[in-house]
């Protein structure tokens, strides 16, 4: 089970990363713009962007982290910020001359994630000068969800209030464990007294929208011990719980010490127990599945458990403000547009695919060497940054264009993750042009059979029909996805 069993990311960031290598050796293309939801503006167009920011500061790295992290680099942390702001500032520029030229309506900007790393390490000052520099370049939505990753214990209440005070909205804390010893065997540095004093300081603050990380699947762990950490966790009424399992990537001290047979390996049948025992029992405490990893609870008529589902004007795809889902996360799932800033961050935008340079320090130097082409070198490179075109900037180092096929592949594995939203037959036909049976229909009819997809009516759109996983496979999810490759 090992080979299929689908939670080893241990954080969506290390999904999208795995995923964008997945997808490297395809053929590219763009896709062509009425394939991709729109929304409607004085007789324009214009598209909802996600904005993804990595922050790749850690006071230690984690020994199971394989994330584009550093420890011990906090010094730069200025430079960095003001860097972050000169990619926002040339990339808002290439928008802007994009829509000018398309005669476009000015896109908006529904979500915004600051993701590590630990985001928290930043002052409230830095934030507001890079979130000065995003409203200035992009158009906000009234709502927009704007969420900021951070570690317990290293963020305090008038951190907090300074933070609440720049609208960022949503926070998502690094939990992991409630258990003592297995935050130590994961070098965690807080305790779960910190995660109880963030968490009230975070109430305090304003913030009613708050995610609790975990991992499960660890060396040693027990169902119980895993059964309190879950059961802690529930103590704290977050408003959405994500719990991926743990996977000993390669390069990390985690791996390197299984391979020397240092670390026991993680049991998948446990992990597969884990996660059973949780879905059950986070549903059985009003959260609801939404995704193989993920759970929120819903809204009432204040804004804790509505039951409305908004709709793109242009398609019948969803757009959930019922629940307290992660909307960012679910633009990656949707396969919607995202643009990245910031050293190893991915994008998504404009048919391409793409990825920042991963260095600190050399993110910086392209930056700063863009900003001041005084060298001959330098004057190059700029001339080079010039001719880039939008999402590009000068941090970027890999880029791919994606082809039909590509996106059509990717639009099933990822919208597959979501477990009640699922595939629309209807939207995929929408988007591409094509009917999803004249495309997948043979992988599809294996896979219904195997017992691996269901084919249901949609809970929330009349008449329209969905493909999902089936609860079997949310465990097996590898071996559907594989098929779209």
């Amino acid at each position: 089970m090992s080979g299929d069993f689908v939670h080893g990311f241990h954080g969506l960031h290390g999904f999208f990363s795995y995923f964008y290598g997945f997808f490297r050796a395809f053929r590219v293309i763009r896709v062509p713009n009425s394939f991709i939801p729109i929304t409607y503006s004085c007789g324009k167009t214009s598209l909802v962007y996600s904005l993804y920011l990595h922050i790749p500061f850690c006071a230690h790295r984690c020994a199971y982290c394989d994330f584009n992290t550093y420890a011990g680099q906090e010094s730069l942390i200025p430079a960095y910020a003001d860097a972050l702001v000169e990619e926002i500032n040339y990339v808002g520029r290439r928008l802007r001359d994009y829509e000018t030229k398309r005669l476009s309506d000015h896109s908006t900007i529904g979500t915004i994630f600051f993701g590590g790393g630990t985001p928290s390490l930043l002052s409230p000052s830095q934030f507001d000068s890079i979130l000065g520099s995003l409203r200035a370049n992009f158009t906000l939505t009234e709502d927009a969800e704007i969420t900021i990753e951070a570690n317990p214990g290293t963020v305090t209440f008038a951190n907090l209030q300074n933070l609440r005070s720049l609208e960022i909205n949503r926070i998502s804390f690094g939990v992991q464990s409630a258990n003592t010893e297995e935050l130590r065997m994961l070098e965690r540095t807080h305790s779960f007294f910190d995660v109880i004093e963030a968490v009230t300081s975070a109430r305090k603050a304003g913030f009613d929208n708050l995610n609790l990380d975990l991992i499960y699947g660890l060396p040693e762990q027990s169902l119980q011990t895993w059964q309190t950490t879950v059961k802690r966790i529930l103590d704290l009424h977050p408003e959405h719980i994500s719990a991926y399992a743990l996977t000993l990537e390669h390069g990390t001290p985690f791996g390197r010490w299984a391979k020397r047979g240092l670390l026991p390996l993680p049991n998948p049948d446990l992990a597969a127990e884990m996660y059973e025992w949780a879905s059950e029992t986070l549903e059985a405490n009003g959260y609801e599945q939404y995704e193989i990893s993920n759970w929120a609870k819903n809204k009432d008529e204040n804004g804790r458990m509505k039951d409305e589902f908004l709709q793109n004007p242009s398609s019948s795809f969803i757009f959930d403000n019922s629940s307290f889902a992660c909307r960012h996360n679910l633009q990656y799932w949707r396969a919607l547009p995202y643009l990245a800033f910031g050293a190893g961050a991915h994008g998504y935008a404009h048919g391409y695919r793409y990825s920042n340079v991963l260095r600190i320090k050399t993110y910086i130097e392209r930056i700063t060497n863009y900003q001041l082409p005084n060298s001959p070198i330098r004057r190059a490179e700029h001339v080079e940054a010039s001719n880039l075109q939008f999402p590009l900037s000068p941090v970027t180092v890999n880029h791919h264009k994606q082809t039909l096929q590509d996106d059509m592949s990717e639009f099933m594995i990822n919208g597959l993750r979501l477990t009640r939203e699922g595939i629309s037959i209807d939207e995929f036909e929408q988007r591409f042009g094509k009917k999803l049976q004249d495309v997948f229909g043979k992988k599809i009819d294996e896979l219904l059979k195997l017992g691996l997809l269901e084919s249901k009516t949609s809970e929330f759109l009349k008449n329209s029909e969905v493909l999902r996983l089936t609860p079997r496979a949310r465990l097996l999810g590898n071996q559907a996805f594989m098929r779209f490759v």
